[in-house]
């Protein structure tokens, strides 16, 4: 006999909601990139083609669905590529309760016993618009998620549009990040926008309530935020003592037992031996270290800060960090947040992107394609209280060192990705203080046989031809004297590199294997590797291009080379990985520490507060149970954190992210 599951099923209704056709618009940074066509059949089969352009990637998928009268998807097929331009072949069926999805990196099926609704792994923005409709009609708005998880929504506010005929409601889903996701519904159900300050979906007559809509969801996340701040951080009322620590020095690399660290508001006033220490009030706070690891706060030179990122950096011992690339507005309002305490983040250096014009530019609105343009946003973000300018790979090669003249200028370093039609050996005679990732310079011994660096090239020449360039070849070891010549600071970030060429797209991004079985459902799917797709008759190279340049990487350590840590992906976790692939490659874990908490304070001029625990510095510090210096994955057990002084327990972060507890360290 069959369940009334089962004969919704079989009763196939178009979703009325997209019934009328539209093209939706696709911003990044404002930016137009790209669109969304949404059209119903006379069946009801509902046809999604996705498609946005950003810097030569970008996902192209044309879907088409089917729902049941309660909004669940019973049919689903989506072709096309993904964001790295693998190809995408995408399948969902859901007949009598029996569910089987396949795609490129899911093969299951199961038995739905109650509604279940499929999330596609490569669903263009409408789906999730889908989702929100059948999640108003569910039971309490609440459904099972396929593969996994549970999405749970609620209304959140209303807002007029432009003109004042039409009213968008704000509707949270849960259960498919760290932190609700924001979707708007039309009057009519239909779908009124996803948007951010970096990604925006919205359909025709929206564009300007973007900024209202933005506004809207930023006061809700605000308060979530400031709520958190408040539960997680714990403010001592005096005096704080951390007694029974092994100090790591990262000036002479020791590493000391039975020591003490005595702070009183947001510095470091004295450290001494345990018994020692005579300064500290009676009714001072004290942390017993129980012999751990006591070190100072982590960098993560590489990110660009966005919804829990700060909160992921702290639960990992990120108190440092630069963001590489964000906008102008919202990104500057959250760092303040994290100065003042009402969001959870570490202390952020800021750089600012400028970009040329073009098909393949840049996610930024600073575009400059002359002289005038270019000085002004330079002038731009140093009044902004910017440190550092990133220029990118569209920029003009002539308006390079007009750039960094003016940036040097104004006090700030310069660096970036080597603009294409140019050499990295360019680029740093040109000005450029630093360059991010390594794989720009493999491209320099390329040069000038691949010159058009805006687009994948500069991913897929260099797992091509990686293995070629061996740290004994002539050509390298001119390069790697000439960056040591010059000072050049490399900002490598080797993971992203290890995701690309050596990961696999049905596996974790390496590195998190350990960690993301922890996480949300969804977001452990969101984290698979994203491996290039290695074209045939190129495994052989694609193989070798990742070990090929930890080897180059390790050329440049032991040449002197300044190099500093970043990310450029999932924050705090991801940093962790990186420390391990410094050491993987050779390199010394009590070097790597100091490559991960002095040097980037000394790169960037604030090693007066940071970088080294010393009195009078700023009381950033971690605790961690084991010893890193002897084995580098230890700092992953990270047990406490102070920024400012304020202490965090990184389990209690994680656990407000919906984050599992660890089994064991």
């Amino acid at each position: 006999m069959r369940t009334l599951w089962a004969l919704l099923c079989v009763c196939v209704a178009a979703d009325a909601a997209a019934a009328s056709p539209r093209t939706d618009q696709i911003l990044i940074q404002g930016n137009k990139q790209g669109s969304q066509s949404v059209a119903t059949g006379a069946d009801g089969s509902v046809r999604a083609e996705y498609s946005y352009n950003d810097r030569g990637r970008g996902d192209h998928i044309v879907a088409t669905w089917k729902v049941d009268a309660a909004g669940i998807p019973i049919e689903y097929t989506g072709t096309g590529n993904d964001y790295m331009k693998a190809p995408v072949e995408e399948h969902f069926t859901l007949e009598d309760g029996n569910a089987s999805w396949k795609n490129r990196t899911e093969n299951g099926e199961t038995v739905a016993k109650a509604p279940a609704f499929y999330i596609p792994a490569n669903a263009p923005p409408e789906m999730f618009g889908v989702l929100a409709r059948a999640l108003l009609k569910a039971p309490n708005h609440t459904l099972a998620l396929l593969p996994a998880g549970e999405a749970r929504l609620e209304a959140a506010g209303s807002l007029k549009a432009a003109g004042g005929t039409r009213t968008l409601t704000e509707y949270l889903i849960t259960g498919l990040g760290f932190q609700p996701a924001s979707i708007w519904l039309d009057a009519d159900g239909s779908t009124a926008g996803m948007v951010s300050s970096w990604f925006s979906v919205v359909p025709p007559g929206i564009e300007g309530d973007i900024p209202a809509m933005t506004q809207a969801q930023d006061k809700a996340d605000n308060a979530r935020s400031a709520r958190l701040a408040k539960e997680l951080a714990h403010v001592p009322r005096g005096d704080l003592v951390i007694r029974n620590a092994r100090l790591y020095d990262p000036r002479d690399l020791s590493v000391t037992d039975h020591t003490s660290v005595l702070v009183r508001g947001e510095r470091i006033v004295r450290i001494a031996r345990d018994g020692d220490l005579k300064d500290a009030k009676a009714d001072a706070e004290v942390i017993d270290a129980g012999g751990k690891f006591l070190m100072p706060g982590l960098w993560d030179n590489h990110q660009h800060f966005g919804d829990v990122d700060g909160m992921l950096d702290l639960a990992n011992g990120v108190t440092s960090a630069r963001d590489m690339a964000n906008d102008t507005d919202g990104f500057l309002k959250r760092v303040a947040r994290f100065d003042a305490g009402s969001e959870i983040g570490p202390r952020v250096l800021k750089a600012g992107i400028i970009d040329g014009t073009g098909e393949l530019a840049g996610p930024t609105k600073m575009r400059a394609d002359t002289a005038e343009e270019a000085l002004k946003d330079v002038d731009w973000y140093a009044d902004h209280g910017y440190v550092q300018i990133k220029i990118y790979s569209s920029m003009k090669p002539e308006l390079v060192p007009l750039i960094a003249d003016r940036a040097h200028a104004r006090g700030l370093r310069v660096s970036g990705h080597v603009p294409a039609f140019m050499s990295a050996k360019m680029f740093v005679e040109d000005g450029a203080d630093e360059i991010q990732h390594l794989n720009f310079i493999e491209l320099n011994f390329l040069y000038p046989e691949v010159k058009e660096t805006r687009n994948r090239d500069r991913f897929i020449k260099v797992a091509e031809h990686a293995r070629e360039f061996t740290p004994d070849k002539p050509e390298v070891r001119e390069f790697i004297a000439f960056l040591k010549q010059h000072h050049t600071v490399l900002d490598p970030t080797m993971g992203v590199f290890e995701g690309l060429f050596a990961g696999d797209p049905a596996k974790p991004t390496p590195g998190l294997e350990a960690v993301a079985p922890r996480f949300p459902p969804q977001i452990r799917r969101e984290l698979l590797s994203g491996a290039l797709d290695v074209p045939k008759g190129q495994e052989d190279a694609y193989k070798a291009a990742f070990p090929s340049m930890l080897k180059l990487f390790k050329a440049l350590y032991d040449a002197g080379v300044t190099m500093i840590p970043g990310t450029d992906g999932l924050s705090g976790y991801m940093l962790h990985h990186e420390l391990e692939l410094y050491a993987e490659a050779g390199i010394p874990p009590a070097e790597v520490l100091r490559m991960a908490t002095l040097t980037p304070a000394l790169v960037m001029g604030v090693d007066k507060d940071r970088g080294v625990i010393q009195a009078g510095k700023l009381a950033d510090m971690v605790l961690v149970d084991g010893d890193p210096t002897k084995n580098m994955s230890d700092i992953r057990n990270v047990s406490t954190v102070l920024k400012g002084g304020n202490v965090y327990d990184p389990a209690a972060i994680e656990s407000s992210l919906g984050i599992q507890p660890r089994t064991s360290h």
